[in-house]
């Protein structure tokens, strides 16, 4: 686990003390997030979690990103030998994570993951994983983050109607 850290108030332009991401009086219950897909934009999970969290890059090795038919999202499958790059949010409080689990919804399945921070090293993290019964909606291509950017990210934002749900 990512020992907690003090950091000075300001980090990104953020003022971490008073963000209930991370300075939150439920310490314990904090948890980390390895994101692949659309919640590697700050934006987008800002907007889910309904706060800013800290993060930093990170990679999960023996798993799989693939594109998801007809969607601009991925998932990740356990594979040997294949590698995620991602972002790793640190230190979530509980409601943020029911936030999450309402945004994931039924395809995937969150799980603890070690995943691997140039800052942190290894670490354990929680990951969301599509349930083995929805992987036939894989097309097993990677996922392209840059692309995501560059043409899903807009179309994903207008067509996910369950911000306002969360």
């Amino acid at each position: 686990m990512i020992e907690k850290q003090v950091l000075g108030p300001v980090n990104n332009g953020i003022n971490f003390f008073s963000d209930p991401c991370f300075f939150s009086k439920d310490m314990e219950a904090m948890n980390h997030l390895f994101t692949y897909g659309s919640l590697m934009c700050a934006d987008i999970m800002q907007r889910v979690a309904g706060c800013r969290a800290q993060s930093t890059e990170a990679v999960l090795r023996d798993f799989f990103r693939s594109a998801i038919h007809r969607e601009d999202y991925p998932g990740i499958v356990p594979r040997p030998g294949a590698t995620v790059a991602g972002v790793l949010y640190l230190n979530l409080p509980t409601e943020a994570v029911r936030r999450l689990d309402v945004f994931e919804g039924e395809l995937y399945e969150r799980r603890e993951v070690e995943v691997v921070s140039p800052e942190y090293g290894a670490c354990a993290a929680m990951a969301y994983v599509i349930k083995d019964c929805y992987r036939d909606r894989l097309n097993h291509k990677e996922w392209s983050y840059a692309q995501f950017l560059a043409t899903g990210k807009a179309k994903f934002e207008k067509a996910y109607l369950g911000f306002d749900r969360i």
